[in-house]
């Protein structure tokens, strides 16, 4: 099992316009809110957040520990970012409770070759790379990978049905729908080149070639 993914974060007071301060500090401001629980203001080092963002899934569960002491599991729930100048503007954390299912999507990446890709020169159509699950917090992988090797011609084709989904995960996208298959190299038919047929010369001009 990986190290869990630590972040660090401290209480704060400043509400309001008041905030400014704390992003002119590099730091960015945050509330962790949950089913049950009391909302925790609280900030973040920006540039420690960005970089967390930026390596991590947004299901993966992060222990956020408060003033080095709280420490509560929490999931990403959203973040506001700067449309001008893309800077970190608030972060929204999900506290995540003991025996409490949560719903969220998890990545999906294809494993292994296809006979109808690498032999017949086909296409490998990945139509969905995000897929909708419902479980304890514990249960959740931070991706699924499926193999693509049973996609041999153009006619199969992998639905999410067909997914391996670890024990007490639930599917909740529609289990119909094709999450892979292979499609027919596009056949580009040569133009018919019809050779040109040498004048013929009428009787006239044959005659009076002779006489000449």
């Amino acid at each position: 099992m990986s190290a869990p993914t630590v972040l660090a974060a401290s209480r704060r007071t400043e509400t309001g316009k008041s905030v400014s301060l704390l992003r002119k500090a590099g730091r960015v401001p945050a509330v962790v809110f949950g089913h049950g629980i009391e909302s925790i203001p609280v900030s973040l080092d920006a540039h420690e957040f960005d970089h967390l963002r930026h390596t991590v899934q947004s299901n993966t569960i992060i222990e956020l520990k408060i003033d080095g002491k709280d420490v509560h599991r929490v999931m990403v729930h959203g973040i506001q970012i700067d449309p001008r100048h893309r800077h970190l503007l608030h972060v929204d954390l999900f506290a995540l409770k003991k025996g409490e299912e949560v719903t969220v999507e998890i990545p999906l990446h294809t494993t292994g070759e296809s006979f109808a890709v690498v032999r017949l020169g086909g296409t490998l159509l990945h139509n969905i790379d995000r897929i909708k699950v419902r479980a304890q917090p514990e249960n959740l992988p931070e991706s699924l990978e499926f193999s693509i090797e049973s996609l041999v011609d153009f006619d199969m084709a992998i639905h999410l049905r067909d997914l391996p989904l670890p024990a007490g995960v639930t599917l909740l996208s529609d289990p119909d729908e094709v999450v892979a298959k292979v499609a027919a190299p596009h056949v580009v038919e040569e133009p018919v080149v019809v050779a040109a047929e040498a004048p013929t010369e009428d009787a006239e001009t044959t005659e009076a070639k002779t006489e000449a």
